[in-house]
């Protein structure tokens, strides 16, 4: 581990409710810090077809917590890892460390090494972001997609101004709110225990570094660097005809946070059981994991 990288002690992570999985990590190669340490989950058997969970801003797998058991149940192996910065993978010091496209290289990097093809991915927010650029760039990793609360920001994306305004409300704050940012986002208060668990990753503010970037770097403007890939990428999602399945918070219906863009544009969501959930707000993984779960087994297994 280079001396610049920060690891979050493993006691951060002693008894944290509903998160009795055992961790599993794979070094990446980077240009910059020579290798890095990715976590992730691995449950179910590995003989099952594998099913993708990637998290969203200011979360770690530990969203994933009460999904997992039933897709592994259901005969999947589950895969959820932690973004470098984030949960109990490696984090870097700097800003600058972290951009849109080290993290679509980190991911790819991961997807390769676990050598992970033809996946169900359910990827939340984040997730879509990463995700729907790898898919469209890499199609040989993903049989199908779920989606919630989630596009493919690029140029100027709808929904800019009010990510704009949320973006200056974090960063008015005097430390990133990691635990309570997903608190304030779910349509039911969390305990306590499980807003310090969010929180577990990091012990200081030194090592958020790489959730305090992630609203930086969204390409939601022409002139961002990720902008032409991902103009690129939303393009070949145009002929997308493999499965793609929408579940997102019915609070969203209508607004820039909505599924219509992905409706109208992916040919692959014709003819699926798309939803808009009752009772579920932005993280919608922690209103509604169970119902997410059911869906995501039924659409995996047609």
């Amino acid at each position: 581990m280079s001396p610049a990288v920060l690891r979050t002690p493993e006691s951060r992570f002693d008894n944290l409710p509903d998160y009795p999985f055992e961790s599993h990590y794979v070094e990446l190669p980077d240009p910059v810090f020579g290798k890095l340490r990715m976590h992730y989950l691995d449950e179910g058997p590995r003989a099952g077809h594998a099913v993708l969970l990637l998290a969203t801003q200011g979360c770690w797998s530990y969203i994933y917590r009460h999904m997992i058991p039933p897709l592994a149940a259901a005969g999947y192996r589950v895969i959820a890892p932690d973004y470098i910065g984030f949960g109990k993978s490696d984090k870097l010091p700097h800003t600058d460390d972290y951009t849109f496209q080290r993290h679509i290289d980190w991911n790819v990097a991961f997807l390769d090494r676990l050598e992970l093809r033809n996946v169900n991915g359910y990827l939340l927010d984040w997730g879509g972001f990463f995700g729907l650029r790898i898919a469209a760039e890499r199609p040989d990793i993903f049989a199908r997609l779920a989606l919630s609360n989630t596009s493919l920001p690029h140029g100027d994306s709808p929904g800019k101004q009010w990510f704009l305004q949320w973006r200056a409300e974090q960063f008015a704050k005097p430390q990133f709110p990691q635990g309570e940012m997903v608190n304030e986002g779910t349509h039911h208060e969390l305990t306590p225990e499980t807003v310090a668990a969010f929180d577990a990753p990091y012990p200081d503010e030194s090592y958020k570094t790489g959730p305090r970037r992630f609203p930086m770097i969204l390409p939601i403007s022409a002139d961002d660097p990720a902008s032409p890939a991902n103009t690129a990428a939303w393009e070949r999602l145009g002929q997308w005809t493999r499965p793609v399945l929408t579940l997102y918070s019915k609070t969203f219906e209508g607004s820039a946070m909505g599924p219509q863009r992905i409706l109208a544009h992916i040919p692959g969501c014709a003819g699926q059981p798309h939803a808009l959930l009752e009772n579920a707000n932005f993280y919608i993984v922690e209103d509604q994991p169970e119902e997410l779960a059911r869906r995501l087994i039924e659409f995996a297994a047609d």
